[in-house]
């Protein structure tokens, strides 16, 4: 998981409140009581002033309405000394708040910073050692099952960003990818980004031949396509019939006619790609917009249409021989 910010993992623990209880038991081996729910709490366990202890998450796992376990989750890309004294506060203090046994989930990708986390940390109370359970990269899951993804997607979205760069990417991202399109616009599209930016260029070669045309396979790809398919068909065929009809009345009708559906074929296709990087989140430079819009070949406009759903950069639309 190189490169990636701290709120992004953060956020997958939040999206999916159960991920930190399913990691501790199917990846850590850590024991849990039976609960019937995992809710977000408060993270603020600060309960003397002046000092503030602020977790990432905090996760508190119900049985019916009564809390049986709280799930402290910490993101750590770095060692910081301080957490040593405030990890163990983290845990009495949400004990405390809850009134049941808290436990601390740390998230480290890199393996220097995990085996620091992993060290005992002694409290000073006889017995009291508070030794965390740390979510190493290499034992995040390989989720490649369609089923999985979908039942868990956060636990694909996390596999992708441990493994996407690994020869296993590329199926990893086929299982995942469709296993969105049921997800509200704003989490499908921030996790298909995730998914498609953590992938090597080879994986993403090999994911484009597997899934060939992928905004006619997922939901997800196929909105934002037709979206800006619309969008252009509205401008395109509008500017383009005005134009050519006003030309028509000077040059002839059938001449006018013909370059106005012309131009406006092309202009449909050309704002379609615009919209669909748009959507996408995707910053587009002036000089890749200029050319896009200035592009006239019907053919390529409908390829660069196809590689704007799956690019991990505007750039990348337009990396073909002119």
């Amino acid at each position: 998981m190189p490169s990636i910010a701290h709120e992004i993992l953060v956020d997958l623990f939040k999206n999916r409140p159960s991920l930190a209880a399913e990691i501790l038991v199917e990846v850590l081996g850590e024991a849990l009581p039976p609960y019937t729910e995992a809710r977000l709490a408060a993270t603020d366990l600060t309960e003397i002033q002046p000092a503030e202890y602020r977790a990432d998450a905090v996760v508190v796992l119900l049985d019916g309405e009564v809390s049986v376990q709280v799930i402290i989750v910490e993101v750590q890309l770095a060692v910081d000394p301080r957490k040593r004294l405030s990890w163990p506060a983290y845990v009495t203090v949400s004990r405390a708040i809850h009134g049941c046994p808290a436990d601390l989930l740390v998230v480290a990708p890199d393996p220097d910073v995990a085996n620091w986390c992993a060290e005992p940390i002694e409290t000073g109370v006889s017995g009291f050692v508070l030794r965390p359970p740390v979510l190493r990269r290499s034992a995040v899951p390989v989720v490649t099952d369609l089923g999985e993804a979908a039942l868990r997607p956060e636990l694909g979205v996390l596999s992708a960003l441990a493994h996407g760069a690994t020869e296993e990417g590329a199926t990893i991202a086929s299982a995942v990818l469709p296993a969105i399109r049921g997800l509200d616009d704003d989490r499908a599209r921030f996790y298909y980004d995730l998914v498609y930016n953590s992938l090597n260029e080879a994986a993403r070669r090999t994911l484009e031949t597997m899934m060939k045309g992928y905004e006619y396979q997922s939901d997800f790809a196929k909105k934002y396509v037709a979206q800006g398919r619309d969008e252009g068909r509205t401008e395109g065929l509008t500017q383009g019939l005005t134009q050519g009809l006003t030309q028509g009345l000077t040059q002839g009708l059938t001449q006018g006619l013909t370059e106005g559906f012309t131009k406006g074929r092309t202009e449909e296709a050309a704002r379609a790609v615009l919209t669909v990087l748009r959507v996408r989140g995707l910053a587009v430079p002036d000089a890749v917009r200029e050319r896009i819009l200035a592009q006239k070949d019907p053919e390529r406009l409908e390829r660069w249409l196809e590689k704007a759903a799956v690019a991990a950069s505007a750039t990348a639309v337009l990396d073909e021989p002119n």
